[in-house]
């Protein structure tokens, strides 16, 4: 085994260290390329723009917010809630359109990027467009009846939004519409005759809802037999729930000819008219007296009775084998009249029988005339 010269180990850890150094230097000098401000530029921009756009959301905009809830209007907090789904992403949008303008990636990826942050742009637009619209169609419908919120009016209200939409990225893009509307405006003829009948459904259902002979929650009685609530007046169809919760779908054509009788479109309470028949012997006073008793607990016990109208009794008619009278109630709403005939007969049956009121048969007399024959 050879010794080791000190001096030998000496100048090996020189070199070494010399080295390492040199390693350092390279390192950092590259590392500085990389850590250059300008070149952290842009990714500073777009994470400043990103983290601006969360402050002003998150302060700024929830002040908005409040100051919209505390508003009678309602239309101030569809909008604001619209955008601040998206306020963020168009913070971050703007900033990286900033931060590209900073970067030569060299022609043409540079008119391509920015064609794609316009697009992505004009498509979160298009979006809010289309929820603030929807959404002051709901609040516009409820205080004025004009216009229902209904599936057809909010399908035309997309159609068109993101057909403009739609445009509006073609021609950032450099793509001429002018051929496009051109081919639609020749193509439409076409279509119009291929889609007769849908297009007679759409433009039945807009004559419906414009002549407000029906809308969605109104209990309707059609010439064919059908009836039951409106559920949804689409496109096509308009649906119609039974009471026996079976769904009736009607093409908007054959239901904006027929005949229907709405039993809500003006007044939602109405008459409920109850026939009784009592025998020739009874006292009339007495089961006028009595009915009105029942009546009135029916009245008193029932929510579902209008406490605007007082019940009432009118005789009718003498039949064949009784002396018949009407009692009126008035229901709060359509169906209503079921629980109160329910109620009421059950009562005034019970009622008859303890006071002795007969209430009669049907009678018929039948006469047999024997032929003679010679």
């Amino acid at each position: 085994m050879q010794d080791t010269n000190p001096t030998d180990l000496i100048s090996d850890s020189t070199l070494l260290s010399e080295g390492i150094e040199d390693t350092i230097r390279v390192s950092l000098t590259e590392g500085s390329q990389w850590l250059n401000i300008d070149t952290m530029m842009p990714l500073i921009v777009v994470l400043g723009g990103t983290f601006l756009g969360i402050i002003f959301k998150k302060y700024l905009f929830s002040k908005l917010k409040n100051l919209s809830d505390n508003s009678a209007w309602k239309g101030d907090d569809i909008v604001i809630n619209a955008v601040n789904s998206v306020i963020v992403f168009w913070f971050f949008l703007g900033s990286l359109s900033i931060a590209l303008n900073d970067i030569d990636f060299g022609d043409p990826y540079n008119e391509y990027f920015s064609k794609i942050i316009i697009a992505f742009l004009v498509l979160s637009m298009t979006l809010t467009a289309s929820r603030v619209s929807l959404g002051l169609l709901d609040v516009w419908s409820k205080n004025n009846s004009s216009l229902p919120s209904t599936g057809i009016f909010k399908g035309l209200i997309n159609v068109s939004i993101f057909s403009l939409g739609f445009l509006f990225v073609l021609q950032s893009f450099g793509i001429s519409i002018t051929p496009l509307i051109t081919a639609l405006g020749v193509g439409g003829l076409a279509v119009s005759l291929a889609l007769k009948d849908t297009l007679s459904d759409l433009f039945g259902g807009i004559n419906i809802l414009l002549s407000k002979t029906m809308k969605e929650g109104d209990y309707v009685e059609l010439d064919n037999g059908y009836q039951g609530y409106v559920k949804n007046i689409g496109w096509r169809y308009t649906t119609i729930q039974e009471r026996a919760n079976n769904v009736i779908s009607i093409p908007n054509s054959v239901l904006s000819g027929s005949i229907s009788k709405n039993y809500t479109s003006m007044d939602a309470a109405f008459r409920v008219p109850i026939q009784i028949g009592v025998s020739y012997d009874s006292d009339l006073d007495h089961v006028e007296k009595v009915a009105l008793e029942v009546a009135g607990n029916i009245y008193d016990e029932l929510d579902c009775v209008s406490k605007d109208y007082k019940p009432t009794i009118r005789f009718r008619e003498f039949a064949g084998s009784s002396i018949n009278f009407f009692i009126y109630f008035q229901g709060k709403k359509f169906g209503d009249h079921n629980v109160i005939l329910n109620a009421f007969i059950k009562k005034l049956h019970k009622r008859f029988q303890e006071e002795n009121i007969e209430i009669p048969y049907p009678i018929r007399t039948v006469i047999h005339k024997n032929e003679v024959k010679n």
